[in-house]
């Protein structure tokens, strides 16, 4: 199964490891407020459409490993988290209030965030794998290039004559073609001259036999 999830307009994985704390990091996440954190924060990242890959909550501190979307900042995340888990925790355990210095507030300032993604080997190889592809393809459109250009390049020109109808004009066999793709009004004009070449050879030669 693919690590990587999708959106309409997006293939991603961003994976974040975050890590926050109760203020003055008292040691309150035990008992009904563990289980009460545990529950606000899986529920609030559900509607963010944020995965919660894992979390663990410790007496002092919480880690949280979560798949975000690219529309979710992690300030937003975070603000989600930290604000609306401990207006519920304030509401069910009000007497959280009453500690010394808490206020309304539940979290220390500020929050911790890491990403987690390939390692650098990894990135390395997907690297050489990608240059080498790159390369496979140019080498591909270096080939057609060249066969296109074969055919746009023929060796020689052999026409036959336009008059007497019989044969081809050894003078013009092995003719080298101009350089370039020859388009239609060149290629026009080249046969044009060919031609009025051709009838002026036969024209003189039917001049100079005696008329029967």
């Amino acid at each position: 199964m693919s690590r990587f999830q999708k959106l309409s307009h997006v293939l991603w994985c961003c994976q974040y490891h975050l890590v926050w704390t109760p203020k003055y990091r008292y040691r309150v996440l035990t008992g009904p407020l563990h289980k009460e954190v545990h529950h606000c924060v899986n529920i609030f990242s559900d509607q963010l459409g944020c995965e919660i890959v894992a979390l663990t909550i410790k007496a002092d501190h919480i880690h949280v490993i979560t798949n975000v979307p690219p529309k979710v900042s992690i300030s937003q995340l975070m603000g989600t988290l930290k604000g609306r888990t401990a207006i519920g925790v304030f509401k069910q355990f009000p007497y959280l209030k009453k500690k010394p210095y808490w206020g309304n507030h539940l979290w220390a300032k500020g929050y911790c965030v890491d990403t987690i993604g390939l390692n650098p080997e990894m990135i390395r190889k997907y690297g050489e794998y990608q240059e080498a592809k790159e390369r496979e393809k140019r080498q591909r459109n270096e080939k057609k290039n060249k066969r296109v250009s074969d055919f746009n390049h023929p060796r020689g020109i052999t026409l036959p004559c336009p008059l007497s109808g019989q044969g081809s004009l050894a003078p013009f066999q092995g003719a080298k073609a101009k350089p370039g793709p020859l388009g239609l009004d060149a290629l026009l004009k080249t046969v044009g001259s060919l031609l009025g070449l051709f009838a002026n050879e036969q024209l003189g030669d039917d001049c100079s036999s005696p008329s029967t």
